[in-house]
């Protein structure tokens, strides 16, 4: 892949670099985001443009994250995108989407294609500026996607599908052949949406809780959560909760583990002091 020339651009593997070329899946997902004038539109990992072009033919501005030197330089030159575009050639990850926010006037509609490599990273990443997002459309990998809408006791669900779902409605919104990109990639994609829910800044704490919760639970998730969260609560405690001690990490819902990270909150709240100074 890293010797890949397309479109006069040598595609990077360090990247992961797949550049989305089918017009139809294009127009399909313009569609979908449906952006309209006035909002304030961010795309993270433009590439040569192929859902920028579109998508800012409906808008005043748009502001894309990109990481790629070239590309960046590339789209800067493009007589259509050069009055319209503001690129800001930075990895995602070091990106803080609640100055953005602040800095373009209100809330944020994302969306990119996201490399395949770093993905539930920058989804993590974003759950940090939940209160300046408005919706989010990403295309992911079919993998990646699946562990995001599933339900306890599948095999995808896992630490993402609990975290997300606590932070989004997801819903899967079309699939993607891997025929549909260039170079081609060894997996599908799936597009999905990504609509935030009314989180209070006060859960802060709640969610650090519920992090550590299932990141305990299915580091280790072969064993019962008797034994997995020994060290945060007992049998008595998750009965308490409505959870069965005997259980294991995927057989659990999202609920029961809110009300779990909601009991510690209150019992503990001196364990995350040290993380508030």
């Amino acid at each position: 892949m890293s010797n890949y020339i397309y479109q006069m651009h040598s595609v990077r593997k360090r990247f992961s670099q797949c550049f989305l070329h089918d017009r139809l899946v294009i127009d399909a997902i313009v569609d979908v985001i449906k952006p309209q004038l006035g909002q304030i539109i961010v795309e993270i990992g433009p590439g040569l443009g192929a859902l920028t072009k579109p998508i800012a033919k409906r808008v005043k501005n748009i502001t894309a994250i990109e990481i790629d030197r070239d590309l960046a330089k590339r789209l800067a030159k493009n007589s259509f995108l050069r009055t319209k575009l503001k690129t800001i050639c930075q990895d995602v990850m070091t990106v803080d989407f609640t100055k953005l926010s602040t800095n373009l006037g209100g809330l944020l509609r994302i969306f990119g294609s996201l490399p395949y490599n770093i993905s539930t990273p920058i989804i993590f990443h974003m759950f940090k500026h939940i209160q300046s997002i408005k919706d989010m459309y990403f295309i992911l990998q079919k993998e990646v996607a699946n562990r995001l809408v599933a339900s306890p006791g599948s095999k995808d669900y896992g630490r993402l599908s609990i975290i997300s779902q606590y932070h989004f409605k997801i819903t899967p919104i079309l699939e993607i052949s891997s025929a549909s990109f260039r170079p081609i990639p060894k997996v599908n994609s799936t597009v999905v949406r990504f609509l935030p829910y009314i989180i209070e800044s006060s859960s802060t704490k709640k969610t650090r809780i519920l992090a550590i919760l299932t990141n305990l639970a299915f580091s280790q998730r072969r064993k019962t959560l008797r034994n997995s969260l020994s060290g945060f609560c007992n049998a008595q405690q998750l009965k308490e909760c409505g959870i069965d001690a005997g259980a294991r990490a995927e057989n659990i819902s999202i609920e029961h583990y809110c009300r779990l990270a909601n009991f510690l909150e209150n019992r503990f709240n001196l364990f995350f002091k040290r993380d508030e100074k």
